[in-house]
């Protein structure tokens, strides 16, 4: 047996349980990270070959593992913007420099850009899709971009599509050709009249006026007029001719519409779109004319006043007339082996040989864990289970060195045995 190779196993005990409290240090410092996940260090034995009859000591080798693939507890908050995965994935973000990390830290603020970006100056990054659907490129970032809700002020959407549910009095006289509304005389009559509101391409508000008159027995005209061009009193005649009409023709049995009758109305709204307008639940009962439902799409020029996160990592604007609009499309990355990752300053992650290639995907799809919005993920470290691991390592370092002084001690003696 060696002196030296005793001191010298000792001297790799204590150095292995130093590695070992740094690990657990960090683990300590960083129980109250969000999204930081827990480091240790293994142990493996370093065994030389004995002849018979002697024994030399080896060492202990260390090993770091990351137990990046375990997820810490979700806990709620009160801010939209704090985003946690439930299962698998990493959220893909950027450093100001537009390098790309993997990250679990979802703790996002808007910051003086408009963008989201976390507690460690991370970006988080998805796809544009105010104009165009999302395409993922499954193996790579290609096509991601800082998300930034600060470029979304003063959106308006031209209308295109309306509905209108009402009934129609069946029992009121057939008006004579020459007063239905579309003959757009002063002398024009008619049962019902509504308006609804539409936006033209530049938000601008178009009140379309829509009249409905008896033409024939059990059949009605519906016609639609450009409000601004009312006569004085906002009535006939309009200084314009009707927009479209259309002829419903009702079942007398039941009063619904027949299978041979117009169902909408296709308006060109003024200085913007053409509006189809559904008015397939329209009724011909024994009541009085009575609008149960109405509404147009489209809105005025407005600001994003919030924005909502789904599970599905859609981003949706709420704008300040309630408008909604999905702006951003989130996805999540994997690898195979998360657990070999590369850890980096700010609790981001970076892919390696051994944690396999990225993969890139929607939330909820092959795998992938969801997002839940209101939400952070916390620190994967039990402190209890810390503490208790200090102790033990601090125990084993104390008789590692006991071992060197041991050791120091008999070479003391050899060294001493010629006096």
């Amino acid at each position: 047996m060696s002196l030296f190779g005793m001191m010298r196993t000792s001297v790799s005990g204590m150095a292995a349980q130093a590695n070992r409290l740094a690990a657990i240090s960090d683990n300590i410092a960083n129980s109250s990270t969000n999204g930081y996940k827990r480091s240790s260090v293994e142990f493996s034995t370093y065994v030389l070959d004995n002849a018979a009859g002697s024994y030399t000591s080896g060492s202990v080798n260390t090993e770091i593992r990351n137990e990046i693939s375990r997820q810490g507890a979700l806990r709620r908050t009160s801010s939209e913007t704090d985003l946690a995965i439930n299962g698998r994935g990493f959220f893909v973000v950027s450093d100001i420099s537009g390098e790309t990390f993997l990250s679990r830290a979802g703790s996002f603020i808007v910051d003086s850009e408009g963008k989201l970006v976390n507690t460690a100056g991370h970006y988080l990054m998805g796809y544009d899709i105010k104009n165009t659907p999302a395409t993922i490129v499954a193996n790579g970032f290609g096509g991601l971009e800082q998300i930034n809700v600060g470029l979304l002020e003063l959106q308006s959407t031209p209308s295109n599509a309306g509905s209108m549910t009402a009934n129609l009095p069946a029992n009121v006289a057939v008006t004579p050709a020459g007063n239905l509304p579309s003959a757009n005389a002063a002398t024009a009559t008619f049962s019902g009249k509504t308006s609804l509101v539409a936006f033209d391409n530049l938000g601008n508000e178009r009140f379309i006026d829509i009249y409905f008159a008896k033409s024939g027995a059990n059949q009605w005209e519906a016609v639609a007029f450009d409000g601004s061009a009312a006569a004085a009193g906002g009535s006939f005649p309009y200084t314009s001719g009707p927009l479209s009409s259309v002829t419903l023709d009702f079942d007398a049995t039941n009063g619904l519409l027949t299978t041979a009758s117009a169902t909408s109305l296709s308006v060109p709204v003024p200085g913007g779109q053409s509006m189809v307008v559904d008015l397939k639940a329209m009724t011909q009962l024994g009541e009085e004319f009575t609008v149960l439902a109405a509404s147009s799409n489209g809105n005025g020029p407005s600001s994003v006043e919030r924005v909502e996160i789904g599970q599905k990592g859609e981003v949706v604007g709420i704008y300040q007339n309630g408008f909604r609009r999905e702006i951003y499309q989130l996805v999540l990355a994997d690898v195979p082996s998360p657990d070999n990752l590369r850890p980096l300053p700010g609790s981001v992650f970076a892919a390696t040989l051994e944690s396999g290639d990225v993969l890139v995907g929607y939330p909820g799809n092959g795998g992938l864990g969801s997002i839940t919005s209101g939400t952070l993920e916390e620190s994967n470290v039990d402190l209890a289970s810390e503490l208790t691991e200090m102790i033990e390592s601090q125990r084993s370092y104390t008789a590692n060195s006991k071992v060197f002084q041991t050791g120091s001690d008999l070479m003391d003696v050899l060294v001493n045995l010629k006096r």
